[in-house]
């Protein structure tokens, strides 16, 4: 007999909850990475609750995915600053005799960025809006709030449903791609990986109803989020070194225009395999 969906999704929830609730800890002792894991598996949840919407009653299930939004929006500041922290800290690497300004400008102002926002993190790990969360979860991952119909129906055409649903709006984003305007095309870039990403979560989510399709579907948008992830990332490095660098004088601004090229050049390499990557969407 086919799993019904709402027994599949729950087991789905169960498991991105237990991945929440386990990185609260090494986030609390700021082990190393543990920002990162916990605002995964914070996004995960969220994606599965927007992309599975019309298994849960809709007003709980809204209410819920905003207060994850809120979690993995403070887990994100955090989180990309620990990034551009590591990435300077790389960049200048490839240098000698770098002034102590340009380390502390990039490097330093970073690692503090971080600091103050895990202690914003610790904060509110220790309010009453997170504590209010953990008891949903705890209540959603046991006994969530399901639709009475669709939750009886089967899983496998109602996670193959999903799937084609969420395929469809990432293949929109990237049909409109070739049209956009440089001045759009970056954030429809950015709009395109977080489809990517939803895409990712969803299938994921339907690997072990679905199987290997579900799986290979979910690696080939993981794929295509790991390319727009590496050209965020140095599209938003460049622009942060930029900023820095209008203040600089002598062989600092020097630098900071090598870290700039450098950092475009990272830019189009990465974009460079956006084509390839994007290519399944439209198969």
């Amino acid at each position: 007999m086919a799993p019904r969906a709402g027994k599949a999704v729950v087991a789905a929830l169960r498991e991105d909850i237990d991945r929440l609730t386990a990185a609260e800890p090494d986030v609390r002792a700021d082990a190393y990475d543990s920002v990162h894991q916990m605002r995964v598996a914070t996004r995960r949840l969220r994606s599965v609750l927007r992309s599975y919407r019309r298994l849960f009653d809709a007003e709980q299930a809204a209410g819920t995915e905003a207060e994850l939004k809120w979690l993995a929006d403070l887990l994100g500041v955090a989180r990309d600053a620990e990034v551009r922290a590591e990435r300077f800290t790389d960049l200048l690497a490839s240098y000698d005799d770098v002034p102590a300004e340009v380390t502390e400008a990039l490097v330093g102002a970073s690692r503090q960025a971080y600091t103050d926002a895990h202690a914003e993190v610790l904060t509110a790990l220790d309010g009453k809006r997170y504590r209010r969360l953990k008891k949903v979860l705890d209540a959603w991952r046991t006994d969530p709030p399901l639709s009475p119909e669709l939750s009886r129906d089967d899983a496998t055409e109602v996670f193959d449903d999903v799937l084609r649903r969420d395929r469809k709006r990432l293949r929109k984003l990237v049909f409109a791609e070739p049209t956009a305007t440089p001045a759009d095309r970056v954030e429809l870039l950015h709009d395109i990986r977080k489809g990517a990403k939803r895409l990712r979560y969803s299938c994921e989510a339907a690997s072990t109803v679905l199987g290997p399709d579900a799986s290979d579907l979910g690696a080939r948008a993981k794929r295509l989020q790991s390319v727009l992830g590496d050209h965020r990332d140095a599209v938003e490095s460049r622009e942060a070194i930029l900023a820095v660098a209008t203040t600089a004088h002598g062989p600092a601004a020097t630098l900071y225009e090598l870290l700039a090229d450098t950092e475009e050049a990272a830019a189009g390499a990465a974009i460079a395999h956006y084509p390839a990557a994007a290519a399944f969407i439209s198969a």
